[in-house]
């Protein structure tokens, strides 16, 4: 039984010694993540394929006392042996790690299914997509996803033994556009995201056995460079509430903030009871939008 002297936010979601591994951490949701856990005292590795976005990224949001922000690249998370070579370099640094967040992800190409005529939707459709950009986003939103786990797998499970049965985990970002029934002109990229979100669920299952926990946030709409296509010098996206509102299914009527994805990645990092599950940070969206 706990005493309520134990129960502040402070012990519950302290991450100092924690050592995390965050892809596509140099910018979006992957940095939002990163800031989070070297807030809260943890040392973050960020990696991806842009050497100079990571180094900016860091030097920017490192909190300078406590947890550190760390760029480790280049990393392509949809080759081998980068990844091989990120767990090899991460093993010379590191007995073990706690935390691996997938965050890496492409949108894919775009073709909206917005008439009732069949010959006209089969060639919107036919014109603006093609394999290669099916097995491109299907590469990178799940494949990579997969194989960044596999690879990790052994110092995610030396984190488990140092800090205890479970605790060591996986978050990977999935998307409620993997949950939703609207395709939004993102066939590829939603059905991408809806193998993410099972992936995650067989991996949870799976991994167990080796004491490694698996969930994932599926977000909404974040400030990234997947919504915005840009960021600043700081690394950092900006999406005005005008641009969320038009759409007119999000009930909060904003994007998300960084310190929303922040509380979500602490509690999936601290709760060692939460396996499996995906998180919908969305401002309500599955709520207006079938999908559940």
């Amino acid at each position: 039984m706990a005493n309520t002297s134990t129960l502040t936010a402070e012990k519950l979601f302290s991450v100092k010694d924690h050592v995390c591994v965050v892809t596509g951490g140099g910018s979006g949701i992957g940095l939002m993540s990163a800031q989070a856990l070297a807030a809260n005292g943890a040392k973050v590795y960020i990696t991806g394929r842009r050497v100079e976005a990571l180094e900016k990224a860091a030097k920017s949001h490192d909190p300078n006392g406590g947890g550190q922000i760390i760029p480790l690249g280049p990393c392509d998370v949809t080759n081998k042996d980068d990844l091989e070579n990120l767990y090899q370099e991460l093993s010379k640094r590191e007995k073990y790690i706690n935390l691996l967040i997938t965050a890496a992800g492409i949108s894919g190409e775009k073709a909206e299914p917005d008439t009732e005529n069949a010959t006209d939707l089969k060639s919107k459709l036919w014109d603006n997509e093609s394999f290669e950009g099916w097995n491109d986003t299907y590469n990178t939103d799940v494949t990579s996803v997969y194989f960044s786990v596999v690879a990790l797998l052994p110092l995610l499970q030396a984190g488990t033994e140092s800090h205890g049965h479970l605790s060591a985990s996986v978050i990977v970002i999935s998307s409620m556009s993997g949950i939703m029934r609207h395709a939004q002109g993102h066939f590829s990229y939603n059905a991408a995201k809806g193998a993410t979100v099972h992936l995650t669920k067989l991996m949870s299952a799976e991994f167990q056995k080796a004491r490694i926990r698996v969930n994932s946030i599926a977000p909404g709409y974040f400030p990234s460079e997947m919504t915005t296509q840009e960021s600043d010098e700081n690394q950092k996206s900006e999406l005005p509430d005008s641009k969320i509102q038009e759409k007119g299914h999000v009930p909060m009527g904003r994007a998300g903030a960084d310190e929303e994805m922040a509380q979500a990645v602490l509690f999936l990092t601290k709760n060692a009871y939460v396996n499996g599950e995906i998180i919908a940070v969305d401002g309500g969206v599955l709520n207006v939008i079938a999908g559940r």
